[in-house]
């Protein structure tokens, strides 16, 4: 079984910054790829980035030049810097793991909330 611990989520202004990390543990044959999905009230969770074992990166659109996703391959960990913070950032951000044997884990959430 696979846990993933989400922290760093919070209260900022706009404009603001916050970073975002998940770290991995538990029986992990081998990672694919990392990445965070975010969902709003009354809305689906969406792909905000995501970044394989080799480095490769996709971020959604609405992020790009904003938020940088990286990860540290010996901790398990993934990471999500965001700068620029917009309050329609507002939403919960989830954790994913994707292993190499097709399985996916997610985090319990972290909320971020972007004031105007």
């Amino acid at each position: 079984q696979v846990q993933l611990v989400e922290s760093g989520g919070g209260l900022v202004q706009a404009g603001g910054s916050l970073e975002l990390s998940c770290v991995a543990s538990g029986t992990i044959f081998g990672i694919n790829a990392m990445g965070w999905y975010r969902q709003a009230p009354g809305r689906r969770r969406d792909l905000v980035a995501t970044i394989t074992n080799g480095g490769f990166t996709n971020y959604a659109d609405s992020v790009k030049g904003r938020f940088t996703i990286s990860r540290d391959n010996a901790k398990k960990t993934v990471y999500l810097r965001m700068n620029s913070l917009k309050p329609e950032d507002t939403a919960v951000y989830y954790c994913n793991l994707e292993q190499t044997i097709g399985r996916q884990s997610w985090g319990q959430g972290t909320q971020v909330t972007v004031s105007s």
